[in-house]
């Protein structure tokens, strides 16, 4: 998760995390992702079912009844133990979460234990009296998914009239005061539409957006074809940044992250050097903090029947299962060989990534893309944009020699 509000319109320092300690339990929300400890904010599938047919879902969830979820009891044991161990947010996500009958009960117990309750939700359920419950059991945040303005999102979701449901949703939920944001994942079918996002979040008072790069898993593994290319994806990101500081310049600040690709991070923190030097250098010390990617780490998935995976993704490989095993047991259990891994992946990464002079800034990025196209757990991950010449294969890093960042100066954090 790269805060490109945070970083590159300065509406976080390092010493913003630094104050709090950087503990995730004393963290604000905004400032989770630099937390030093990376107690995992955890992404719970409360059911598969889904009233919608998106054809990036990897879930693979269609309108259907499901057998083998977690009964409430079981969520209850869930939460307990996540909130003893002291994991700071409960994600309920889906399929559609709303369509689990006791979700408000799941909701309003996770915020009674001390948890951040926050939901992933397309948004063509929130009815008024959907959106009063889920101010009164105390929700956190409301994430909606929109892949496009109107028609484009419709065809990706998979049924007409979704966009303008999912944007009466997001105005229920404002009337109830629950802070409200928007999801959007990139490809081809919809990037033309990101300024109309902008546009959106303008017009419609909304606080937040996060703009996701495609992930090939479930549904989405059929959608490789239809990721945008290293070029594409550069203007794209290039584009979020503009669009982004254009909101800041006129007064209109919104909260703007990309997910689910590190090298936005370097990309960004390279474009500063050019226009920002010294707030470069503050940039560069907020990346070390966050860490790069987090699966298995700082975020888990535990699936609709209780089985434990490294993040939302990752479902090819469980580590164990809630109803045998306590959450954090198995997340701490280093004596899996793939778990300890996950904790510092950078010494196994392999080709590219391995020579990378910002594998400790990027933490290698999204370990399941690269297993998903190359079959190779730690091989470079396709999606990352970087030229050689920026991640230092031609001998000489992007930002000057070794020796030369190795002397000090506004970037001699540069060496972790």
């Amino acid at each position: 998760m790269i805060g490109i509000s945070k970083l590159y319109c300065g509406t976080v320092e390092p010493s913003d995390a630094l104050r709090y300690g950087r503990h995730s339990k004393k963290l604000p929300s905004h400032l989770l992702q630099f937390s030093k400890d990376k107690k995992p904010v955890v992404v719970w599938n409360v059911g598969r079912k889904c009233n919608l047919r998106c054809v990036h879902c990897y879930s693979a969830s269609k309108n259907i009844d499901y057998s083998g979820e977690l009964t409430t009891e079981e969520g209850y044991a869930l939460l307990d133990d996540l909130a003893e161990y002291g994991s700071p947010v409960i994600l309920f996500s889906g399929g559609e979460p709303l369509m689990r009958p006791d979700l408000m009960d799941l909701a309003e117990y996770a915020t009674r234990k001390g948890m951040r309750a926050v939901i992933s939700t397309n948004g063509t359920l929130i009815t008024r009296d959907v959106a009063r419950d889920l101010k009164k059991v105390g929700l956190s945040y409301v994430g909606v998914s929109l892949d496009g303005i109107g028609e484009t999102n419709d065809r990706f979701r998979g049924v007409k009239g979704a966009f303008d449901l999912a944007l009466q949703g997001i105005k229920n939920c404002q009337q109830e005061g629950i802070k409200v944001g928007l999801r959007f994942t990139i490809n081809k079918r919809n990037a033309a539409d990101i300024p109309g996002i902008f546009k959106l979040l303008e017009e419609a008072d909304i606080p937040r957006v996060c703009f996701y790069h495609l992930v090939y898993a479930g549904r989405g593994s059929k959608l490789v074809e239809e990721d945008l290319s290293h070029e594409e994806t550069r203007r794209v990101v290039d584009q979020i940044i503009d669009l982004t500081a254009d909101l800041h310049r006129r007064g209109k600040p919104k909260e703007v992250l990309t997910v689910d690709n590190h090298a936005d991070g370097v990309y960004l923190y390279l474009r500063l050097l050019k226009e920002d030097p010294d707030r470069a250098a503050k940039v560069l010390e907020l990346l070390q903090m966050n860490a790069g990617n987090s699966s298995g780490n700082g975020i888990g998935c535990v699936s609709w029947d209780g089985e434990i995976y490294a993040d939302q993704f990752w479902r090819h490989y469980s580590f164990g299962n809630v109803r045998r095993r306590k959450f954090s047991e198995v997340w701490t259990d280093l004596s899996n060989p793939l778990m300890a891994r996950l904790k510092n992946k950078v010494p196994h990464l392999t080709g590219r990534c391995a020579q990378c002079q910002w594998k400790n800034i990027c933490g290698g990025n999204f370990r399941v893309r690269a297993e998903a196209i190359t079959g190779d757990l730690w091989a470079p991950d396709p999606a990352c944009f970087l030229t050689d010449e920026e991640i230092g294969l031609n001998g000489k890093n992007a930002v000057g020699s070794d020796a030369e960042l190795q002397q000090g100066g506004e970037l001699a954090c540069f060496k972790v």
